[in-house]
Parts: C-alpha cells; structure tokens; sequence
C-alpha cells in the first residue's frame, strides 16, 4: 500500500509538472500563432514585399509540434525529479516487496513439495499396512486351515479308536458270555453224570430200567 502511494504521488507530481509547462508553452504558441495569421491577413492588402515578409515570420514563429528548449528543460528536470523520487523511495520498496512475494512464493512451493513428499511416504506406509494386513490375513486363514484338517483327523482318528475299543469290548463280552456258559453247561453235565451215576450205584438194573432210569432223570432236571 505504501509503494502505490508513492508510485502515484511521483506520477501525478511528473504530469502535473510536464502538463503546466506544456500548458504554458502551448498558450504562448497559440497567442503568436493567431498573431502571426492576423498579420498575414493585414499584408494581404499591402505590397507584396509586406506580405512575404509577414509570412517568413510566421514561419519562423513557434511550432506546435515540436516543444521549445524550455519546455523540454523543464520537461526532462519534470522526469529526473520524477526517476529521482522513485529510484529514492519507490524502487527500494518494490524491490524489497517483490523480494518478499518471491520468498513467499519459494516458501509455498517449497511447502507443496514436502507435503507431496509426506504424502507419498503416507502412502507409501498405507501399501505397506495393507500388504502386511493382507498376509497377516492370508496367514490366519491357512493357520485356520491346518487347525481344521488336525481337528478332522484327531476326530476321526477318535472315532476309528472309539470304534475299534467298542468292538474289541463288545468281542470280549461275547467270548465272557459264552465260556459262562460253556462252562455252565459243563456243570451242569458233569452235575447230571454225577447223579446220574449215584442212581446207578444205588440200584442194580437191568439195561432198560437203566435207560429209563436216565431219561426220567433228565427230565426231572429240564424241570
């Protein structure tokens, strides 16, 4: 804000300062100029020689074109009060703020880069998470896996094992059941020879009274 005062204060004091002279020397030349057509109009009614004369000095008069040496005296001392003001002041100041813009603007860009690179590092550890949670993952399902195949295994083993120790107990009862009763039958055969026997002993038969004797016998022990 204050090199823009600056900048404006020593514009408008150069124009000003060119525009006064400029003003003043274009008057001048304007009152002379009006002169000098006056005179050229009155000569028209005198000799010639009159009027050649008057029309050399109008062409010797002031141009409006070109500027006096006053006027561009006064112009360039405008201009160097003008560059003096600002190459004193002004320049100094611009310089200075366009010195800081750059310095900000490096700053900013320096600022976006790292970001960038902080941001490519994020996501760089982002990959490297996933990656790492993709085969923490793949690991607990195949681990997952394993302890599913040992568990099928330990049960059918178990089952085969359950299976064969029934089997071999169910064999071992039927073996205890039947030496039971094998040896219950040899008692009780060994029991009917024996009273068989003592039957016999007692009485003296004949062959048919002895088979008799025995079926009776027999019978009374089915009963």
């Amino acid at each position: 804000m204050r090199i823009r005062r600056l900048l404006v204060v020593a514009l408008i004091v150069g124009i000003s300062s060119a525009a006064m002279s400029s003003v003043a020397g274009a008057s001048s030349t304007v009152e002379e100029d009006r002169a000098c057509i006056e005179k050229v109009a009155d000569a028209k009614q005198t000799p010639d020689g009159e009027f050649y004369k008057a029309l050399d000095n109008c062409r010797k008069a002031k141009s409006l074109i070109v500027p006096a040496v006053s006027e561009m005296l006064w112009g360039g001392l405008a201009f160097l009060i003008v560059a003096g003001v600002l190459m004193k002041f002004a320049f100094p100041s611009l310089r200075k703020g366009i010195k800081a813009r750059e310095e900000k603007i490096r700053s900013d860009l320096e600022g976006a880069e790292q970001s960038r690179i902080e941001a490519e590092a994020e996501r760089s550890r982002y990959e490297a998470q996933i990656g790492d949670a993709r085969s923490e993952a793949n690991g607990i399902i195949e681990e997952a896996r394993r302890d599913a195949d040992r568990v099928r295994k330990d049960l059918l083993a178990k089952a085969e094992s359950d299976s064969a120790e029934v089997r071999q107990r169910a064999n071992e009862d039927l073996q205890l059941a039947r030496d039971r009763a094998l040896s219950d039958v040899q008692q009780q055969v060994t029991d009917i020879s024996i009273g068989l026997a003592e039957k016999i002993v007692e009485h003296n038969l004949d062959p048919a009274t002895q088979q008799a004797l025995v079926e009776s016998y027999i019978n009374s022990v089915d009963r």
